[in-house]
C-alpha cells in the first residue's frame, strides 16, 4: 500500500510541479535511505536527519553505483542536473509528507556548487599512466 500511496503522491506533485520525472522522486527517496545507511544513520530511529549536501553526494553515489557512466546523462533525462533540483525535488516530497524535515533545514541547503559534469565524470575518468621506464634486459 505505502507503493501506491508513494505513487499518487508523486502524482499530484508532478501536477504542481512537472519539472521532474517521477522516476526522481522514487530515485532520490531510494537515495535518502542508501545515504542514511552509508552515513551509519539509523532510519529506524530520529537518528537519521541527512543534510543537503550530504544527500546530494548521496545521490551522486547511489546514481554512479545503479547507472554507472551513464549516471548524468540519465538524471538529467529525469530532469535532476544540479544540487538545486535535488532540492525541490526533496522539498516537494516533504510537502506532501512522504519525507521529513527538521525546522532548521531549508532549499537553501541546496543552494551550493556541484559541477554536475565533473562529479559524475571523475569516477571514470581515464588514470594518467605511469612513464617510469622498464629497462630491458636482453
Amino acid at each position: 500500500m505505502k507503493d501506491r500511496n508513494f505513487t499518487i503522491a508523486v502524482q499530484q506533485i508532478l501536477q504542481e510541479d512537472p519539472r521532474y520525472a517521477p522516476d526522481a522522486y522514487a530515485f532520490v527517496n531510494e537515495a535518502v535511505l542508501y545515504t542514511a545507511v552509508k552515513l551509519k544513520r539509523d532510519p529506524a530511529t530520529e537518528n537519521r536527519h541527512v543534510s543537503g549536501r550530504e544527500l546530494v553526494e548521496g545521490v551522486r553515489d547511489y546514481a554512479i553505483d545503479q547507472f554507472g557512466p551513464f549516471a548524468a546523462q540519465i538524471l538529467r533525462g529525469w530532469g535532476v542536473t544540479d544540487s538545486l533540483a535535488i532540492g525541490n525535488i526533496v522539498f516537494n516530497m516533504v510537502n506532501r509528507k512522504l519525507l521529513g524535515a527538521s525546522d532548521k533545514d531549508s532549499i537553501d541547503d541546496f543552494k551550493f556548487e556541484f559541477d554536475f559534469d565533473r562529479e559524475f565524470s571523475a569516477p571514470f575518468a581515464a588514470r594518467p599512466t605511469s612513464k617510469v621506464k622498464v629497462p630491458i634486459i636482453a
